[in-house]
């Protein structure tokens, strides 16, 4: 069996592009197949990777067997699986050319698209099928923890996210909103975190999961975490007195980066999205993680890194509980 080869990008691709690339579902089979499949096939039931017991079954309309195919060879396996075996795309009833457009959409857009724009671009049946179809792509584009603790300059801010305050609401202007708390390694990615409250207690454990300790971590002055003391280099801007950067030797103290971040989100929230449940809100923060930390590619770039996401994991779609 040959080894697969991975599909070229195009330096520019559009939709036009897209959508030649996808038109048929043989088409869409075939790049997923190149791109989870770049080091060669294997088995998702048990992992066998040689593709001598590998075997392609042939496609076979009238006995309803479907093109894509492929049994293990293996004695104790036997099983039969197709590429979306083991990813989000598995048991969907949506096809998987609809599935990559999709996929591209969201790459592509710096803001993000509805769910409610994405069921009428594709044709989908219902509102729900669209909806869970987005957020089974956030889920996959939910980035792992760094495979290292950041080192070099860590920007760290906090913003809030939700609507305005209810009139029998607390007098607090925050008490209807989620704040999320960022950390942006300067030049790199960034991950994002919704925490109940902004407090030392509930940040500095993800602060000492992420960054090294001697990291020069940079906040503005409300955020009164003490991180010296910690181990890190800490270093502030005073946005009361209207200071957003200055120079601290040959080094730029700023949380610019951060807050950029944060337009972009808010942005994408406030005029896409419209309003995100606190329940699900950590996955529109993958999503948008996802896309700033990926900024610096083109569309094609990003969407086949974004492919590469979905092995081992899926999101089913929960029933609502009866109420009682």
């Amino acid at each position: 069996m040959k080894k697969v080869k991975l599909l070229p990008t195009p330096e520019g691709l559009t939709l036009d592009e897209i959508m030649d690339r996808f038109s048929t579902d043989e088409k869409a089979r075939t790049y997923f197949e190149a791109v989870r499949w770049e080091k060669g096939r294997f088995c998702p039931h048990c992992g066998n990777a040689d593709e001598t017991r590998i075997y392609a079954i042939a496609a076979n309309p009238k006995a309803k067997v479907r093109a894509g195919l492929y049994e293990c060879g293996e004695p104790e396996c036997r099983k039969q699986f197709t590429v979306t075996v083991g990813t989000i795309f598995e048991d969907s009833h949506i096809p998987l050319r609809k599935w990559l457009v999709a996929w591209y959409m969201l790459c592509s857009s710096k803001k993000g698209i509805s769910a409610l724009q994405m069921q009428r671009m594709l044709g989908l049946g219902s509102y729900r099928s669209a909806w869970h179809m987005m957020h089974r792509i956030r889920y996959a584009l939910k980035q792992e923890p760094f495979k290292t603790k950041l080192q070099g300059i860590v920007e760290v801010d906090e913003t809030w996210i939700g609507g305005k305050r209810k009139p029998d609401a607390s007098r607090n202007p925050r008490a209807n909103k989620t704040p999320v708390v960022s950390f942006l390694q300067r030049g790199g990615g960034v991950r994002s975190f919704a925490v109940d409250r902004v407090t030392s207690e509930n940040i500095r454990p993800i602060l000492d999961e992420m960054v090294e300790r001697g990291t020069h971590v940079m906040t503005d002055s409300a955020n009164a975490m003490k991180l010296g003391k910690h181990g890190w280099t800490h270093s502030t801007v005073n946005h009361f007195r209207d200071e957003y950067a200055r120079h601290d030797g040959e080094v730029l103290v700023t949380t610019n980066g951060v807050e950029g971040f944060f337009g972009n989100l808010k942005r994408g929230i406030n005029g896409v999205y419209h309003h995100v449940s606190r329940r699900h809100l950590p996955l529109y923060l993958a999503e948008f993680d996802f896309r700033y930390s990926e900024r610096r590619t083109t569309d094609g770039a990003r969407m086949n890194e974004g492919v590469r996401m979905v092995e081992g994991k899926r999101l089913r779609l929960e029933k609502p509980k009866s109420k009682e």
